[in-house]
């Protein structure tokens, strides 16, 4: 239906679309006003290199996430698309002053952060879910091998409309303003090709008082993580690499997984300390193990077999056994906490993002994930959504496009 569309028509579709999506980016050299001073220059996340930002880069202060369903009528379209949020997202990442259409136009850019764009460190991290590879655009024999739909795991409570997706968009930056700016500059410039499914905020809050922040249930979160800044470590835990069964298009990107967590926090906050502590595996005022004295110590899982110290049933126990045979299903784990006020019955709702980047779903989460099922924390959290979603490699320069390789 229909054929190829120019990039003006394609986003002249905005007015008569139904809503949408995209990401901002040119560069430019800030334009100051009269006897204005020069604001602090922050350097941009690089936008190109051989990975997409925001999966090896720690958590930023605020972070968004949101999914979309493509609403593009071809393949031509789609390929406009992707086209377009990379434009966008090179614009926001890399800073400058919005273009100037004139002034019987709608302007460029939405002016919430002022006359010129700051970069605020954005990064933008853009995901694609195993529904945008269905008959609709002909990219069947290009689906990434392992790309399926998140299933529904025992001690779920899913919810339909905060689930799964054709396009994922992480959005993080130092500033919470700057991932609404570039949310709302996305939703503009792709109305018409891509509609929001569900969306969702959060914050990652500073070290209190030191160390890694802490969730909502009161503990440090993310504190044992493999060491992917070593690049071997990398190419066997995070990045698709070369070869069967993965289409070669595929190579150097990774497999992200979402969740939305809620956290029953008026129910956990009638829990001992004591309980607490043993659920999780580690003490509540400084992250250490029940075995150790500082966050940075390793749980000693082989001088404590029965789980005298730290219980078989903690969590950070099922979740990471540290075993030789555990090694292959480690994860790179992310964390956002969130909060969206109260629920219908009154309840606060709160919790946690978690998003998980991986070589292979079913060989590392889906582990993990089977490995939790029935701890005893269940009773105090509830996933309620999310996707499974595979992060495309990296942009290699101007020309190039989220996405290139299901084109060539």
């Amino acid at each position: 239906m229909g054929g190829p569309m120019s990039r003006r028509a394609f986003l002249g579709r905005t007015a008569a679309g139904t809503g949408a999506v995209v990401t901002a980016g040119l560069v430019g050299v800030d334009v100051l006003p009269a006897g204005a001073s020069a604001p602090t220059a922050v350097t941009p996340v690089p936008f190109h290199g051989v990975h997409q930002g925001g999966i090896l880069e720690p958590e930023s202060n605020a972070g968004s996430f949101a999914a979309f369903d493509v609403i593009a009528e071809s393949r031509a379209e789609l390929e406009e698309l992707l086209r377009t949020i990379t434009e966008r997202a090179r614009l926001l990442v890399e800073g400058g002053p919005p273009q100037n259409l004139g002034p019987a136009a709608p302007p460029d850019d939405n002016g919430i952060l002022g006359p010129t764009i700051p970069t605020d460190q954005l990064v933008v991290t853009l995901g694609m879910g195993s529904s945008l590879f269905d008959e609709r655009f002909g990219l069947g024999h290009k689906k990434p091998a392992r790309l399926k739909r998140m299933p529904i795991f025992p001690n779920d409570n899913i919810d339909p409309t905060q689930t799964h997706g054709d396009l994922s968009i992480k959005l993080q930056a130092s500033e919470a303003d700057t991932v609404v700016h570039a949310l709302r500059d996305i939703t503009k410039h792709t109305r018409g090709g891509m509609q929001p499914r569900w969306r969702i905020q959060g914050v990652h809050g500073p070290p209190r008082p030191s160390g890694t922040p802490r969730n909502y249930l009161g503990f440090k979160d993310g504190i044992a993580h493999p060491n992917v800044g070593n690049p071997t470590v990398a190419d066997q835990l995070i990045w698709v690499e070369q070869g069967a069964p993965e289409p070669s298009w595929a190579v150097g990107g990774t497999y992200q997984v979402h969740r939305i967590i809620r956290m029953l926090v008026e129910f956990w906050d009638r829990v001992s300390l004591q309980e607490q502590e043993t659920m999780i595996g580690r003490r509540k005022d400084n992250g250490a193990p029940l075995d150790g004295n500082s966050q940075q110590d390793i749980p000693n899982y082989k001088a404590d077999p029965a789980g005298t110290v730290i219980p078989l049933t903690a969590h950070i126990r099922l979740a990471n056994p540290r075993t030789a045979a555990s090694e292959p299903s480690q994860i790179l784990r992310k964390g956002f906490n969130y909060d969206r006020g109260i629920d219908v019955n009154g309840n606060l709702d709160q919790g946690l993002i978690f998003t998980a980047y991986q070589q292979n779903i079913e060989r590392q989460f889906e582990t993990v994930q089977k490995r939790l099922i029935g701890e005893p924390l269940v009773d105090y959290i509830s996933p309620v959504g999310g996707g499974y979603f595979f992060v495309p490699p990296g942009l290699r320069d101007r020309s190039d496009f989220y996405g290139r390789g299901l084109f060539d």
